[in-house]
């Protein structure tokens, strides 16, 4: 036959081990969570990189294309100095 001081204690130890318990699923909880956050950083890290490089690729095509114009702008006004050059003869 029970006692109150058994029914007490036993109340207590059901408290416990219920807070034992949310306790336990909120650090499952956190853990998953970290990991999701731990996963989108190195995804975030991946497209900093590949954006990175991808710059890297455009600053040299637009270098290039500058490079590629003055020589065009030059041969032009060469061009342009043959044919005044031809015209005034």
């Amino acid at each position: 036959m029970p006692t109150d001081k058994t029914e007490t204690a036993l109340s207590a130890l059901r408290q416990a081990i219920a807070g034992l318990e949310n306790a336990i699923d909120m650090r499952i909880e956190l853990q998953r969570e970290s990991s999701e956050v731990e996963g989108e950083v190195r995804r975030v890290h991946a497209d900093r990189a590949r954006l990175a490089q991808e710059l890297d690729q455009s600053e040299f095509r637009a270098n290039r294309l500058e490079e590629v114009n003055r020589e065009v702008s030059r041969r032009l006004v060469t061009a342009m100095e043959t044919i005044r050059a031809v015209l005034d003869r």
